[in-house]
């Protein structure tokens, strides 16, 4: 009787510590890092979807679909829905971040001008003249897609004549800059102009002493 209760107190231990030990094997493993794709280049009101990947502490990896937050670094240029679709607005880069638990990850997503087919220059305070010695930002607004589009920082600037004494304008920003000292009045055109598809636009300007 007594061997009988020492092997079912045995066999009991055994159970018990058998448990305890497979009770490791499902412990669920730790995330550790996501990986955000796709890098990607888009056009002005188009899409794309990006995925996260989670690394885990064991090793493993899988795909991440629920529980992500997204954000958008310039949601001017890409806005990022909570599902991760990466819309284009603007051109220009947006760093998009997908987090889930503590850790994140990211992903750059370049807008480019898509459907463009005008553009529209004014200059920002409304001016059609300056002194010497002072200075004027032109804006280029784009109608692409029936959307209005500031794509200052995406065309080209310039000025006909292209050479103009103690003038001169950015041509990456459209800033327009002049130095003192002249004493005679000069009337130029401001030009802007989209490289990729050749479209572009001039404002007349005059700057005086």
């Amino acid at each position: 009787m007594r061997s009988w209760r020492v092997i079912a107190g045995l066999t009991a231990l055994l159970i018990a510590s058998l448990g305890l030990g497979c009770s490791g094997f499902f412990v669920d493993p730790i995330l550790t890092g996501i990986a955000v794709g796709p890098a990607a280049t888009i056009q002005t009101g188009t899409t794309v979807q990006l995925t996260t990947v989670g690394t885990y502490n064991d090793g493993s990896q899988k795909k991440i679909s629920s529980n992500v937050s997204w954000s958008s670094a310039t949601p001017e240029v890409a806005a990022v829905s909570q599902s991760g679709v990466v819309t284009g607005l603007s051109p220009g880069q947006s760093v998009i971040t997908g987090a889930a638990e503590t850790v994140s990850g990211s992903a750059t997503v370049t807008v480019t001008l898509g459907g463009l087919s005008s553009i529209n220059i004014t200059a920002q305070d409304g001016f059609n003249n300056i002194v010497y010695g002072s200075s004027e930002q032109f804006v280029a607004t784009g109608t692409a897609n029936g959307q209005q589009i500031d794509i200052t920082n995406s065309v080209s600037w310039s000025t006909n004549p292209p050479s103009i004494p103690s003038v001169s304008i950015d041509s990456k920003t459209g800033l327009l800059t002049t130095t003192s000292g002249p004493t005679s009045l000069v009337q130029f055109q401001v030009v802007a102009t989209d490289l990729p598809t050749g479209i572009s636009d001039n404002i007349n300007f005059t700057v005086r002493p």
